[in-house]
């Protein structure tokens, strides 16, 4: 397998050069100037998802010594309240749904879209069902009685009209859709968190040359329900919206991870180039709340191409690593 380092020497040696296509091009990684703490999770992008509980609040904080009258908010619901000199708390209406909402800085303009989903009670699940949608069950007791393994308190309602919703710069809302088939309304659980680690990896994969706007989500939230179906853990992240199991595919064939090491295959080694460089990514980001697992998958054709999974399950986790 292709260690950190040797992934480096090959890039500067120029096995790892991009495209033609991609020379003149600059991975724009959606960062704003300024950033905000939502309910104590920072948010440095232009563009990030939120959930609330209907009738509870948003916490949202400015960092470093940014004032709150340099800035305007605006929301289509819900209503703001001042707090402190740096920040606002936002009440949410009691209706779910999608309430997007907006901090921009006056000097530059430049805009915080907050994608904020008011959350429909698991309460309201009925035999496993919500709404007709097939959620399944939840385990009785959390995984090793773990908070992260907690039955969720509700769900994102994801309709026709806003599941192409961008929820950070380079995601939509929909791509983490469970697999089963089904009409609208669906329902999903997402986490900033793994949208956050998500971009962060999307970052780095392009420092180290390898140009792409974004990564496939070959499997992102899963209900009970359907992973039971296809027989994966019963603790699984997945359920949890806390996981993904990611590919890079911008070249030929289509449907399959990119030869990101230019040796004529897509195989494990391209794998292990995603997989080093979400080795480290919390401590190389300073960030241990993004801690997780990663797993390192190769092909199993013809249904799927190598792939890797990462987490946020706020553990450290590693599978499926071969030796090199």
């Amino acid at each position: 397998m292709l260690s950190l380092t040797l992934v480096w020497v090959l890039i500067l040696v120029g096995l790892g050069t991009p495209p033609a296509a991609w020379a003149d091009s600059v991975f724009d990684p959606g960062r704003l100037s300024f950033s905000v703490t939502v309910n104590d999770r920072l948010t440095p992008y232009h563009t990030m998802l939120a959930s609330v509980m209907p009738g509870k609040t948003l916490d949202i904080q400015l960092t470093g010594t940014h004032l709150r009258e340099a800035f305007s908010v605006s929301a289509p619901g819900g209503q703001f309240s001042e707090k402190g000199r740096g920040g606002w708390r936002w009440h949410a209406p009691d209706n779910p749904g999608y309430y997007p909402l907006q901090i921009t800085r006056r000097e530059s303009n430049e805009t915080l879209s907050l994608r904020v989903f008011v959350l429909v009670p698991a309460t309201q699940v009925r035999d496993g069902r919500l709404n007709g949608y097939r959620i399944g069950h939840y385990p009785e007791k959390p995984f090793r009685g773990l908070a992260a393994y907690a039955a969720p308190t509700g769900f994102i309602e994801v309709t026709e009209e806003n599941v192409r919703t961008q929820v950070s710069p380079h995601f939509r809302l929909g791509q983490f859709l469970s697999k089963q088939q089904s009409g609208y309304p669906k329902y999903l659980l997402l986490s900033p968190r793994l949208l956050t680690k998500l971009e962060l990896l999307l970052e780095d994969v392009n420092a180290a040359g390898i140009r792409t706007n974004g990564f496939v989500i070959m499997s992102g939230f899963r209900t009970p329900f359907y992973n039971r179906l296809i027989g994966s853990s019963t603790n699984s992240r997945h359920m949890f919206g806390g996981a993904a199991d990611i590919y890079i595919d911008d070249g030929q064939p289509r449907g399959m991870m990119d030869d990101l090491n230019n040796d004529g295959a897509s195989d494990r080694k391209d794998a292990a180039i995603l997989y080093d460089l979400a080795e480290d990514l919390p401590l190389r980001h300073g960030l241990p709340e993004l801690i997780g697992g990663l797993g390192e998958y190769d092909a199993r054709l013809p249904v799927r191409g190598p792939f890797i999974h990462v987490d946020v399950r706020r553990l450290r986790a590693r599978w499926g690593r071969s030796p090199d």
